[in-house]
């Protein structure tokens, strides 16, 4: 079971929310309007590293543009750009952010048992310490080790949090790191508010109302980050309206 937890890292899907790769305009204007067949279709044509992981990326934007639970063929199309651009690169940054955002969302639906044999939670969490082993202050890769702190204690309770190490503390300390490193981050704001209203409304009110206002003062400049911003500011609501059982349940159905 204990294994199990990490497979809950919807934190990865702050890789999906940083600028756009150094790609053509019109994929670039693609990507930024939600028009994510487009700009796959734009850059498929060539196979380096970047444009693989870019393609992963844009697959991955369009797999959480929506409310419900992605399908999995899109996930796995996703995974497979990303593998792609690791192919080419093994040691390509955005292929390993991306490829732990497709781990992550393919093993969200699962049960706890498939989750512990499908080992993709230990997969993705080992991508994000990776980037930073090369790339101490990559906001996104600290966004998703905040978050997956946050679900270890949340899926995995004391016992489990005390074993897989992971606390309210260090999931603190790699927000902290992913909003010096990003400040003004919709989504990085977004996901930690997230996470912690699933975790505990009533315990971590303040931190979660706090980070839902970072959220939705944040510049945004592209589709996606807008629909994030709708959702924290349909949480922030419901903050105010309902009670903590509620929240609670609200943030865990959202993306």
């Amino acid at each position: 079971m204990i294994r199990a937890v990490m497979l809950f890292l919807i934190s990865c899907l702050f890789a999906v929310f940083q600028p756009a790769m150094a790609q053509s305009q019109a994929a670039v204007e693609a990507y930024m309007a939600g028009h994510y067949d487009a700009a796959v279709a734009d850059a498929a044509t060539d196979r380096g590293a970047d444009a693989c992981a870019f393609s992963a990326r844009s697959l991955l934007a369009k797999a959480v543009s929506g409310d419900s639970q992605p399908a999995h063929g899109l996930l796995q199309s996703a995974l497979d750009e990303a593998n792609a651009a690791l192919t080419v690169d093994p040691g390509h940054i955005e292929g390993r952010l991306q490829k732990a955002i497709a781990l992550s969302l393919m093993a969200r639906p699962m049960s706890l048992r498939e989750a512990r044999d499908s080992g993709y939670g230990e997969q993705a969490r080992k991508l994000a310490e990776s980037v930073l082993q090369d790339d101490p202050q990559n906001a996104y890769a600290h966004g998703f080790l905040a978050v997956w702190n946050l679900e270890v204690m949340r899926r995995g309770g004391v016992l489990g949090a005390m074993i897989m190490g992971a606390s309210h503390d260090a999931a603190e300390a790699h927000y902290a790191a992913a909003a010096a490193a990003s400040p003004g981050d919709a989504a990085l704001n977004w996901q930690f508010a997230r996470a912690l209203a699933t975790l505990n409304a009533r315990k971590y009110r303040a931190e979660i109302s706090a980070a839902l206002e970072a959220a939705l003062a944040a510049p945004v400049d592209d589709a996606l980050e807008l629909a994030m911003q709708d959702r924290a500011r349909t949480l922030a609501g419901a903050m105010a309206t309902q009670d903590n059982r509620d929240i609670e349940a609200l943030a865990e159905g959202m993306l």
